[in-house]
């Protein structure tokens, strides 16, 4: 039963060509954002705990040693790395918000266009497919009704219909969600700890702006 619909071919035909008329279609540029998305798919979400326990550290110091002496405390994420370097040299949580909008603003960019691609292969998988259709037919044209090859092009060319198919609604349509959801839950997630960091800095009785040096009379 599954040999009826496994084809090689066929699975070629469509995965291979919906592939590189993405790539044609959306760029090199955009489908390396794509892959690379996909590849975070992959990995684990960003860990809000892991997130306040670090940072957790960072604003006892603060509390204890005020701006001038505390180092920044580093944890892997390189938004809230930068943050914190940026937090201790300009002694201000107020400039946390804009630094933070930047890298924001560039992941969903990202996570935007690697939709957009995705949203584009699961509109080219039936194209492909209905292609990969009449490739088959035209492999059976002039066979006789009674040869077993106009058989095995029927089937093939109905099974690279459905692949098309399959391939646009139960893998880049779905991959693509994925990642629109990732990407939601992340940047809610973000924003909860950047508030409770910038809450926890103020509970410690740290300004939200370091005063800035009196200027020199002319």
């Amino acid at each position: 039963m599954l040999d009826t619909w496994y084809d090689p071919t066929a699975i070629a035909i469509v995965l291979v060509g919906t592939i590189a008329a993405t790539i044609l279609r959306c760029g090199f540029a955009d489908s390396r954002v794509a892959a690379g998305a996909l590849r975070g798919l992959l990995g684990a979400p960003f860990n809000v705990a892991k997130a306040k326990a670090s940072l957790a550290i960072q604003i006892r110091e603060i509390a204890d040693d005020g701006f001038i002496r505390a180092e920044p405390r580093h944890f892997g994420d390189n938004e809230f790395d930068s943050l914190s370097d940026l937090m201790i040299s300009q002694r201000s949580i107020q400039s946390l918000h804009g630094e933070h909008s930047k890298f924001k603003e560039a992941r969903l960019a990202n996570a935007k266009t690697a939709i957009r691609v995705l949203d584009c292969a699961a509109d080219l998988a039936p194209v492909l497919g209905l292609a990969g259709t009449l490739v088959a037919l035209g492999h059976a044209r002039g066979a006789a009704p009674e040869d077993a090859g106009i058989v095995g092009a029927i089937s093939m060319a109905v099974v690279t219909t459905l692949y098309g198919l399959v391939a646009a609604n139960f893998l880049f349509s779905p991959l693509g969600g994925a990642i629109a959801r990732r990407s939601r839950r992340e940047e809610i997630d973000r924003d909860e700890v950047l508030e409770w960091l910038a809450h926890g800095i103020r509970r410690a009785g740290v300004p939200d702006m370091a005063p800035e040096p009196e200027r020199e009379a002319a």
